[in-house]
């Protein structure tokens, strides 16, 4: 196969690996704490054999997690937490603790505070958060205390966020941060508010069109290829 198609069929795949996240993004402008996600290009460079030029190809695996600051929504629930600041929420899953900044949690029948599917918050220690029943009237302060009647219950947990680049995407708005969590600085919970998605969709559907168009100018070119080398070949066999 000639070089240039090799060429244009990886830039090909990266672009279509592009227009997957956009498309995810899209999809979840109005996710509760959801973080949008951006490709990253580079150039990869191999050999072609001896005295010959080598040949550049793109590559498109690497993604960067965008961590702006949303905007809030008040809810007025008690159980509906907004972090303002650097910071992630801890919670545990079937497949080990994970960070997220998705704060729509309720009280579970078992006095735990979860998530809608099932997921544990954790607190400052990386426990789960009881209330015991009945209390009622659940304060939460800035630095993540649950109180009620006067009495200190727990501390729910945030924590810094890792490096963008070597945070991994488990699904929706959780994120595997590694083992080593370490405490959020100038964090601050807001009780009855919910983080709106970073997404801007007007941005995203702007990214998208020129991605769908640079993908058609590289087919076309795969195409003019396509036709030279059915045009060279039909003429050596005639």
């Amino acid at each position: 196969m000639d070089n240039a198609i090799y060429a244009a069929m990886t830039r090909q795949s990266g672009l279509m690996r592009e227009m997957q996240v956009i498309a995810n993004n899209i999809a979840n402008a109005e996710t509760t704490g959801f973080r949008r996600e951006g490709v990253i290009f580079s150039e990869y460079l191999t050999a072609t054999g001896n005295g010959s030029e080598g040949l550049s190809m793109a590559h498109a695996r690497g993604r960067l997690l965008d961590l702006q600051q949303a905007g809030m929504t008040r809810t007025g629930g008690t159980y509906d937490l907004a972090i303002d600041g650097p910071g992630f929420f801890a919670v545990e899953t079937p497949v080990g603790t994970k960070v997220t900044r998705a704060g729509a949690f309720f009280l579970s029948a078992e006095g735990e505070v979860m998530t809608a599917d099932g997921n544990r918050l954790l607190d400052e220690g990386l426990a789960p958060i009881l209330i015991p029943d009945p209390v009622t009237q659940v304060a939460i302060g800035p630095d993540g205390t649950v109180s009620a009647g006067g009495e200190q219950l727990a501390r729910i947990g945030l924590f810094a966020a890792p490096d963008p680049e070597i945070m991994l995407r488990h699904g929706g708005t959780l994120f595997d941060a590694g083992d080593d969590l370490a405490p959020a600085v100038d964090a601050r919970i807001q009780q009855g508010f919910l983080e709106d998605s970073n997404v801007d969709p007007i941005a995203e559907i702007t990214r998208m069109i020129q991605v769908q168009r640079a993908y058609e100018i590289g087919q076309s070119l795969l195409d003019r290829e396509d036709r030279r080398i059915r045009d060279t070949i039909t003429a050596m066999t005639r």
